[in-house]
């Protein structure tokens, strides 16, 4: 086993050809995954782009409910940030992998032939996955949502991250393009500062947002990095 969520566990897994996968398998009995799971198929199926983890199969048999992904196997964006015991990340990597989240986003945000403009819903360090060559690939469509040139925005349940959620769409609940690149944003301050964008351990009071708008306010601050500057 490599992971787990409220959706059920995920399991590294080897074809016979010697082709590694990720197996996310659902919890039996659960409505919402039922819901995430469908929704992965319909959407992740349609999109094929560098940076957006491809899926390579489902498995639908009784109860079992089963989706097969292409292994990434350097973990996530969150887990080299914030993980114990780590190198620091130096500033191209984090470049890279900011630059490479984008263009997958920005993939999902346009039109293409055969599908409709895609809103990921979930945009956060904990879904973007790091390969090898510490590119990355915005992985977990459960809760992403189709829209067309004919919709402003789409209603919906608020379903998201704390931290990330674009305040707006919070509030509302009319979802756009424009919540997901508010969520890249948190994502993106994340990977500069180091810093969560909720701190669960109370040594920080404000949010990272309200953070960085304090410190911007005083035009300097200092991230968690070497020599780097903002």
């Amino acid at each position: 086993m490599i992971g787990q969520g409220g959706f059920g566990y995920v399991y590294k897994g080897v074809f016979p050809n010697g082709k590694e996968v990720a197996v996310k398998t659902l919890k039996a009995g659960s409505g919402q995954g039922e819901r995430e799971f469908q929704a992965e198929i319909e959407i992740i199926s349609r999109v094929h782009h560098r940076h957006l983890v491809s899926l390579v199969g489902y498995c639908i048999a009784g109860g079992q409910r089963m989706l097969v992904y292409e292994f990434i196997p350097n973990n996530t964006l969150e887990y080299h940030l914030h993980g114990k015991d780590l190198p620091t990340m130096d500033w191209p990597t984090r470049m890279r992998i900011a630059i490479g989240a984008a263009k997958g986003l920005a993939y999902l945000h346009e039109k293409h032939p055969g599908h409709p403009r895609i809103i990921h819903r979930d945009i956060k360090a904990a879904n973007v996955l790091i390969d090898s060559s510490f590119e990355a690939k915005v992985a977990d469509f459960g809760l992403a949502k189709l829209t067309t040139d004919n919709n402003t925005h789409v209603s919906t349940r608020v379903m998201g991250t704390f931290g990330y959620l674009a305040p707006e769409y919070a509030s509302s609940g009319k979802l756009t393009e424009k919540s997901d690149v508010f969520s890249f944003g948190v994502m993106l301050l994340e990977i500069i500062t180091g810093k969560r964008p909720v701190d669960l351990s109370g040594a920080m009071d404000d949010s990272l947002v309200d953070w960085v708008s304090i410190m911007h306010s005083c035009l300097y601050f200092r991230v968690d990095f070497p020599l780097i500057y903002a």
